[in-house]
């Protein structure tokens, strides 16, 4: 058995069996490029889910770690500390908002979010209380929690996990008839919790129209419009946020991912005052949100991305991408869409197919990884530091993997 096998039995021996990974087992990276325990090297081309933006190992971030870890890395929210604040400062005055509320996982943000504005609703907008609704989009992946699973469309993830949540309710993603009817119909409604692009649906992006209408729909509601913008943010789509690309600034913005460059867990709402001082002392926290490990590692992986110009570099890569992959000659290409490095190839078969899979096996055999979201859909989404040359070669891996599946 090759060390490979071994650790792969380990997990699948003493580890639940909430995933279905590739079966390569990956020990480190730096980059664009990671390497398994055998030292075979790979194209990265899922960046952990859009949390490697600023590459694997990035030498800025990693001396904020060790230069903090040196110091303190923990001390709860029951004392003040030296990194906190100043992050606080540079987030907020970066994405334009009053206060951010520091959590870890980007799950909990959400939860945050969805508190928060349950607070809003009820001391400023004038809602009964526990009358209060939070409208969610259909195919929204916000996490996996019982409340965000309450709001979900998606059967694997929620599925014999009720019963769920009350009073968060759907409305169709893309629809806007939809979304004005359900807000005439009802004063109750505290937000509209949205994916600016739906990331884990298949990269799906709506018409600039819909979410700039939705923005004013929701202002003309009294209805906060809330931005998940854990995977879509930190300049994955050629701009800082995705809501950038059509002038909208969020009541709320929540963020994750690339907020740490994938050091180590760290997530943020922002808001304005008038919403965030709704929580007061003891109603909401987390041990872990906002200690100076997070917030040291975060304020410096902020800064890459400002300093590298890494938005700058994901819009004009990612048109590269598209070009580039449109130019393949293979039956299975049956759409290409994406917007700056969030990229997806709609494969030309049935949801309930191997055809997505199989072809992301050989592709990592052939030294890229990726992995089918939705069934017969392959997400592509590198780090942001990716150059032309290598944008080429990876297309070229992509090529020669679809060409091989008959």
């Amino acid at each position: 058995m090759s060390l490979s096998q071994e650790l792969i039995a380990l997990e699948d021996r003493y580890g639940a069996h909430n995933y279905h990974p590739i079966p390569v087992v990956l020990e480190s990276g730096e980059g664009v490029h990671v390497w398994d325990v055998d030292g075979k090297r790979y194209f990265d081309f899922l960046s952990a889910y859009s949390a490697v933006n600023q590459g694997h190992s990035h030498p800025k971030i990693i001396k904020a770690l060790t230069e903090q870890a040196q110091k303190i890395t923990l001390t709860s929210r029951a004392f003040y500390n030296s990194e906190l604040g100043k992050f606080e400062k540079f987030v907020t005055k970066l994405f334009g908002y009053d206060k951010l509320l520091p959590m870890n996982s980007g799950a909990e943000a959400v939860e945050t979010a969805l508190k928060l504005c349950r607070k809003w609703g009820y001391l400023k907008k004038g809602i009964p209380q526990n009358e209060a609704i939070i409208l969610f989009a259909t195919g929204n992946f916000h996490g996996r929690t019982i409340a965000i699973i309450s709001g979900s469309t998606e059967e694997s993830s929620k599925n014999e996990f009720g019963p769920y949540l009350p009073n968060l309710k759907l409305v169709e993603y893309g629809n806007l008839a939809a979304l004005q009817t359900v807000l005439s119909q009802n004063k109750n409604i505290a937000g509209f919790l949205i994916e600016p692009i739906q990331g884990e649906a298949g990269i799906v992006i709506p018409d600039d129209h819909y979410l700039k209408s939705c923005f004013q729909l929701c202002k003309e509601s009294n209805v906060l419009f809330i931005a998940d913008e854990i995977q879509t943010g930190i300049a994955r789509t050629g701009k800082m946020l995705a809501c950038d690309h059509l002038g909208i600034h969020p009541d709320m913005l929540i963020l994750g991912k690339a907020l740490s460059g994938g050091v180590l867990p760290v997530s943020a709402v922002l808001a304005s005052d008038d919403i965030m001082l709704c929580i007061k002392p003891g109603e909401h926290g987390s041990t872990f949100g906002g200690n100076p490990l997070a917030c040291a590692v975060a304020t410096a992986a902020l800064q890459v991305v400002l300093d590298e110009k890494l938005a700058e570099n994901a819009a004009l890569m990612g048109e590269l991408f598209r070009k580039e992959l449109s130019k393949v000659q293979s039956k299975w290409i049956k759409v290409i869409r994406g917007r700056g490095l969030l990229n997806a190839l709609e494969i030309n078969d049935t949801q309930d197919s191997k055809t997505a899979w199989n072809i992301c096996m050989k592709m990592a055999e052939n030294g890229l990884l990726a992995k089918p979201t939705h069934g017969n859909i392959i997400r592509f989404a590198p780090p942001l530091v990716i150059n032309e040359a290598q944008i080429k070669e990876a297309v070229a891996i992509i090529e020669t993997s679809l060409k091989s599946i008959v």
